[in-house]
């Protein structure tokens, strides 16, 4: 992809509640203090080649829809049906107005902030719309930056990463992954999640 203005670098739901540095909630293996490290000095190297950053972030309000705690005599990890959708239940993580949905990218180095499953009854892994199609707004400001290229990582790749990243192939984007900046929840749905991508068009790095 070239180094120019048509491109985009999307980070989803860097955290500190989906990172073990942070002790957090709903950490992913392998988010140590070296992976943070590492993804904010790539990022910082991203917006130095022109590239527009685009953080993600996980929103919830204290009731959220995957919450386990919102769903009486469930635990973490159960999966539910709800309103006809298949529903993994996670322990309350990234709530509004708490140090759990903090962002770990320093300031200066987002261009744009796109928040996700602020609405209690939809989930979004997602970063354009949620499970019950309602838009984040991403996809408007890919388009008034004239982006054509993406360039996706963070967490998680069998979660968010590879929602965001198949749903910009659907609109058309060029997408690439960048697996060494992202971790997974589990090895065997991270293996699923690489090969889905890959298969509907994304470049796998």
């Amino acid at each position: 992809m070239a180094d120019n203005a048509s491109g985009a670098v999307i980070v989803a739901d860097v955290q500190a509640d989906f990172t073990q540095h942070w002790n957090g909630a709903l950490a992913v293996p392998g988010t140590d203090a070296r992976y943070l490290e590492k993804v904010v000095a790539e990022t910082r190297e991203f917006k130095s080649r022109s590239y527009a950053i685009i953080a993600t972030r996980d929103h919830h309000p204290s009731d959220h829809v995957s919450f386990f705690t919102t769903h009486p005599g469930t635990n973490p990890l159960d999966v539910i049906v709800v309103n006809g959708r298949r529903q993994v239940l996670w322990p309350p993580h990234c709530v509004q107005d708490t140090p759990g949905a903090r962002i770990l990218l320093p300031s200066d180095v987002m261009t744009f902030v796109i928040s996700k499953g602020m609405l209690s009854n939809f989930d979004s892994y997602s970063a354009f719309r949620d499970d019950g199609g309602n838009d984040t707004g991403l996809q408007q400001v890919l388009e008034q930056l004239g982006v054509r290229d993406v360039v996706v990582y963070g967490l998680a790749v069998d979660y968010c990463v590879k929602a965001t990243a198949l749903h910009a192939l659907e609109h058309g984007y060029r997408v690439k992954v960048l697996l060494d900046l992202s971790r997974g929840v589990a090895a065997d749905t991270t293996l699923g999640a690489i090969r889905e991508m890959k298969a509907a068009g994304a470049v796998i790095d």
